[in-house]
C-alpha cells in the first residue's frame, strides 16, 4: 500500500508550460547556460576587485588562508590544525593549494573556490525554478538578482566561506527536489550536498533542518503516508547528521569540548544582548542594506506565491523547499542575542534566499506577466544596489581593518629588521590575518606559536620566556587577545621581555638575551 502511494510520474513531474522558447530547453540546459554566464561574470568581478586591492581586505579572508595553510605548515602539523571554531570543509579544500606560496599570499585558490561556488549556486537556483515552473524568465531573474548584487559579487571575489555555504545549501535543496521527483529511495546526492553545507558554516545547520522538514511536508502533499514521509525525511537527515557528529567528535578530540559556543568574541552588542526583537531588527537592517527594498519585497512576495503553489499543485510543491534558505537568518539572530558584534556579511545568505524566492515567484506568475515582472524587479534592484559599487556596505565593512593594517607596518618593519629566527608567540584567534600579512616578508606559519599548537601554547601561556623569543599582542580589538589578558592578570607574564614596537593595536615584545 505504501509503495503505491509513493506516487506516479504524472504527479511528481512538472508539466511544461506553453511557449516555443521554454519547450525548446530541457530542464538541464538552461541552468547550465546560466551557470556558464555566472562563471564568466564571477571571474571578471574577481579580476576587478583584485586590481582594486580588495581581494584580501577583510581580516577573516586572510585568516581563512592561515587556517588552511597551518594544517601542514605548523610547529605541530596534523588534523588538529583544522580547528574547532570554524567548520573544516573550506580549509580542507584549500589545504594543498595554499602550500604554494603565490596561492597563499594572493588567496587565488580560495577565490577560485568562491567563484566556482557562485556558479554552482546559479545552476542549482535556476534548476529548481525552471524544473518546477518551466519559466526561463524566473530562472534568469533569480540568477541576475544574485549575480548583479555588489555585495555578492565582492564576497565571491574573496577567500571568504559564505559563497561555498550558499552553493552547498542551494545544491542540497535542488538535489532534494530532484530526488523527490524521481521517487528514489535514498537521497545520496542531496544528502552529500547538505552534509557538505553542514561542514562549511553554521548557518547551514538550521537551513538543513528546515529542508528536511519541508521535504517531509512535500512528501505528504504528494500523497505519501505520514510514516513514509517521515521515513523519507529521516533518510535525508542521515548524511548531514553524520557530518555534524564527525565535527563534534573532532572538536572534542582537538580542544576537549564537544562544541565551542563562546569565548571567541566580546559581547559588545549591548543593544541586542538579551533582546530578541532588537536582534531580529539588526538582521533585517543588514538585509535591507545589502539588497535594497525591491529584492526583499519581491522575495517576500515570491515566498507567499510558493506557499500558494504548494497548496494548489503537487507538481510544483517542491518549490516550497526554497523557504528553507530563510533559516540562514537564525544564526546571526542568535549571535546578536548573545551580544555578538553586528556583521553585515552575515546577511549575504539571505540575499541569495530573496533572489531564489523572487525568481520562483516570477515563474509562478501568468506567462505574459513573467518577463515584465522580471525586468521590473531586476531594474529596481540594480538601481538600489549598483553592481561593482566600491562603496557597497560589505566592502565598507571589509575596509575597517585598513587603518590597523597601515599602523602595523611599524611592528612589521622592526620584526623583519631584527628577526633572529626565534619563534613568535601570536594569538591566531586575534591576529591570524596579521600572520598572513607577514608572509610577504618571508614568514611561515611554523614561525609562529599559536593556540592550534596545543600543549606548546599552554606551556608558553604559563612561561613564555622559556619558549619564545618574540610576543605580538593585540591590545585593542574586542578587548585584547588571550595573551593581552594574561599579561594584565599576571604582572610577571612579560618578565624578561622588552616592548620594542607598536602600531595598529599590536604591541611587539622581544625576549632579552
Amino acid at each position: 500500500m505504501t509503495k503505491r502511494r509513493l506516487v506516479t510520474t504524472s504527479v511528481l513531474t512538472p508539466q511544461p508550460a506553453a511557449g516555443r522558447f521554454t519547450t525548446a530547453l530541457s530542464p538541464d540546459r538552461l541552468p547550465l547556460l546560466i551557470a556558464g554566464a555566472s562563471l564568466a561574470i564571477g571571474i571578471a568581478a574577481a579580476w576587478h576587485y583584485s586590481r582594486a586591492g580588495l581581494s584580501l581586505a577583510h581580516y577573516d579572508a586572510r585568516a581563512h588562508l592561515v587556517v588552511a595553510r597551518r594544517i601542514i605548515d605548523s610547529l605541530t602539523p596534523g588534523w588538529q590544525q583544522v580547528g574547532a571554531v570554524w567548520l573544516p570543509l573550506p580549509h580542507l579544500l584549500n589545504m594543498l593549494p595554499v602550500q604554494i606560496e603565490s596561492m597563499y599570499r594572493s588567496g587565488a585558490s580560495a577565490i577560485a573556490i568562491s567563484v566556482l561556488s557562485t556558479a554552482l549556486t546559479s545552476w542549482a537556483m535556476s534548476s529548481i525554478i525552471f524544473r518546477a515552473t518551466r519559466s526561463a524568465s524566473g530562472a534568469v531573474a533569480a540568477a541576475a538578482l544574485l549575480l548583479l548584487n555588489p555585495n555578492v559579487l565582492y564576497l565571491q571575489s574573496t577567500p571568504m566561506t559564505e559563497p561555498l555555504l550558499v552553493a552547498t545549501t542551494m545544491m542540497g535543496i535542488a538535489l532534494t527536489s530532484r530526488w523527490m521527483d524521481a521517487g528514489a529511495r535514498w537521497p545520496v546526492a542531496a544528502g552529500i550536498a547538505l552534509a557538505a553545507a553542514c561542514l562549511t558554516r553554521y548557518e547551514a545547520w538550521p537551513i538543513t533542518g528546515a529542508t528536511i522538514v519541508l521535504a517531509a511536508a512535500v512528501s505528504l502533499r504528494r500523497g505519501y503516508t505520514t510514516t513514509a514521509a517521515v521515513a523519507a525525511g529521516l533518510r535525508l537527515a542521515v548524511f548531514p547528521a553524520i557530518a555534524v557528529a564527525l565535527f563534534l567528535v573532532n572538536s572534542r578530540w582537538t580542544v576537549g569540548a564537544w562544541f565551542i559556543s563562546g569565548g571567541f568574541f566580546v559581547a559588545e552588542n549591548t543593544e541586542a544582548l538579551g533582546h530578541p526583537l532588537v536582534a531580529w531588527n539588526q538582521v533585517r537592517e543588514g538585509l535591507y542594506r545589502l539588497s535594497g527594498s525591491a529584492l526583499v519585497w519581491s522575495g517576500s512576495a515570491g515566498a507567499a506565491l510558493t506557499i500558494v503553489a504548494f497548496a494548489r499543485s503537487r507538481s510544483r510543491a517542491s518549490l516550497v523547499l526554497l523557504l528553507a534558505l530563510a533559516g540562514a537568518g537564525a544564526l546571526p539572530w542568535f549571535a546578536y542575542l548573545q551580544g555578538h558584534p553586528f556583521r553585515i556579511r552575515y546577511d549575504v545568505p539571505l540575499v541569495a534566499a530573496c533572489a531564489a524566492l523572487a525568481g520562483a515567484g516570477i515563474g509562478l506568475l501568468w506567462t505574459r506577466a513573467r518577463i515584465v515582472a522580471a525586468l521590473a524587479v531586476v531594474a529596481l534592484s540594480l538601481a538600489q544596489s549598483p553592481p561593482l559599487d566600491l562603496a557597497a556596505p560589505l566592502i565598507t565593512e571589509s575596509r575597517r581593518d585598513a587603518a590597523n593594517t597601515a599602523g602595523r607596518r611599524a611592528v612589521t618593519a622592526f620584526l623583519v629588521k631584527h628577526n633572529d629566527g626565534r619563534t613568535v608567540m601570536m594569538s591566531m584567534g586575534s591576529l591570524g590575518h596579521y600572520m598572513q600579512d607577514l608572509s610577504a616578508e618571508g614568514f611561515h606559519i611554523h614561525d609562529f606559536l599559536h593556540e592550534g599548537n596545543g600543549d606548546l601554547w599552554a606551556f608558553a601561556m604559563t612561561n613564555p620566556r622559556a619558549t619564545v623569543g618574540w610576543i605580538a599582542i593585540e591590545e585593542q580589538a574586542e578587548g585584547g587577545d588571550a595573551v593581552y589578558l594574561a599579561s594584565r592578570h599576571r604582572a610577571a607574564f612579560l618578565d624578561g621581555f622588552s616592548r620594542v614596537a607598536e602600531g595598529g593595536g599590536v604591541a611587539l615584545y622581544k625576549a632579552l638575551r
